[in-house]
């Protein structure tokens, strides 16, 4: 069975892209508990344009582009935490921002990746400030009890970054995705074989 969550260490650094090239070579559906901000693509389309895979529809769909328990007050939507759990079967949830973005004002995402038990993949950027994000992400994770199943780098190699969080927090490396342009389906699954083993999510 295929069951990931992906989070991050920091909001707009390729988590849906990544997400897209994972559920693509996997097969598995896609699903974004949350969805703040609906005037651009939301990540599920961005998904299924890239990834072509089914798509879960969102516990909760929020207008206001914040952080989910702003989001969801300016909206007026009362968010229920036991609503949120991830489908049964295959699955690819991608979680909002990075893994203490707070879901209400008393409930962080990483709370509800303790809940799951789904095994975790941590997207982390590559440019600079990323071993500290990187490392706080993953202790306030491992400090949860969440499982974690592997790191994956985004953006230009920086080798010593990546060894180095790697190393010291024992999350092992599942690759690099690099910037992809022009990034469509094609492109995607191209640099996804590329860069990582597809044995690793098996």
């Amino acid at each position: 069975m295929t069951r990931f969550v992906v989070t991050g260490t920091d909001t707009g650094i390729g988590k849906t892209i990544f997400s897209a090239a994972l559920a693509r070579t996997t097969g598995a559906p896609y699903w974004k508990p949350i969805q703040s901000g609906l005037e651009e693509e939301t990540d599920s389309e961005v998904v299924a344009r890239l990834a072509g895979v089914p798509i879960r529809p969102e516990a909760y769909r929020l207008v206001t582009p914040a952080s989910p328990h702003l989001a969801a007050e300016i909206d007026d939507v009362n968010i229920d935490i036991e609503t949120l759990a991830p489908p049964p079967g295959d699955v690819i949830v991608e979680g909002a921002g990075g893994a203490l973005v707070p879901v209400t004002r008393t409930i962080l995402y990483a709370d509800l990746f303790a809940r799951w038990q789904v095994p975790v993949i941590v997207c982390a950027r590559t440019s600079l400030g990323t071993i500290n994000h990187s490392l706080l992400t993953i202790e306030a994770l491992k400090a949860r009890g969440v499982p974690i199943h592997g790191l994956a780098f985004l953006g230009d190699a920086v080798e010593d970054s990546e060894a180095i969080i790697s190393d010291i927090s024992g999350v092992r490396r599942l690759g690099r995705l690099p910037i992809i342009d022009p990034l469509n389906n094609e492109t995607l699954a191209a640099a996804f074989k590329t860069n990582f083993d597809r044995s690793d999510f098996s």
